[in-house]
């Protein structure tokens, strides 16, 4: 059954999560469209897509779309798919909660100790490789085009891509203002 699925997926997911949600999307990709084939790669790039500009944290964004997705896709009314985002959403955030509540005595009270240290510290590092696959991620064919496709889509994706990487490294541009600027050129180049 789908629903099972969905619940013991996403707790898997919130149980080996470090790093927030940028680092959970590679793994929601690799269960969701990889392993258990509930939806294209397409669609799981439209779904972060919407989550990153829906409010509230990415990660559970991204739960909760997948699972509604999941659901629909699997036949089932959109009611059902509903009742599959609010499952998957709480599935993510559930082991990581009780986690934390047995867990955070225990790391604040031993936060100075050096195996403690030592751990944190590479977890940091695992981190910065789960959101560097998640950024890899997402240059792909349904996000950026391809020659033999869409050249216009993968010439515009790049100017764009790079544009925004200048302006927040060098002039720190507001993110919120970069955004708009993109779905301006965006709207004016495919419009027109």
């Amino acid at each position: 059954m789908i629903f099972w699925k969905l619940f013991y997926t996403f707790c898997k997911i919130g149980l080996f999560n470090f790093g927030g949600g940028y680092a959970m999307i590679a793994l929601i990709q690799n269960e969701v469209v990889e392993k258990q084939g509930w939806m294209t790669m397409t669609e799981f790039t439209d779904i972060v897509a919407t989550s990153q500009i829906t409010p509230g944290p990415i990660g559970i964004n991204v739960a909760t779309y997948a699972g509604y997705t999941a659901v629909v896709n699997a036949g089932y009314d959109p009611f059902w798919g509903v009742a599959g985002a609010f499952l998957a959403s709480f599935s993510v955030i559930l082991l990581p909660f009780i986690l934390m509540l047995l867990l955070s005595r225990y790391l604040l009270k031993y936060k100075d100790d050096k195996i403690v240290k030592t751990i944190m510290s590479v977890l940091k590092l695992a981190v910065i490789g789960l959101i560097a696959a998640a950024a890899v991620l997402l240059v792909n064919p349904e996000t950026f085009g391809s020659w033999s496709e869409s050249p216009l889509q993968l010439c515009v994706s790049i100017a764009l891509f790079a544009a925004a990487f200048f302006a927040s490294l060098k002039w720190k541009v507001s993110p919120i203002l970069q955004i708009v600027i993109a779905g301006v050129v965006g709207v004016l180049v495919y419009y027109f």
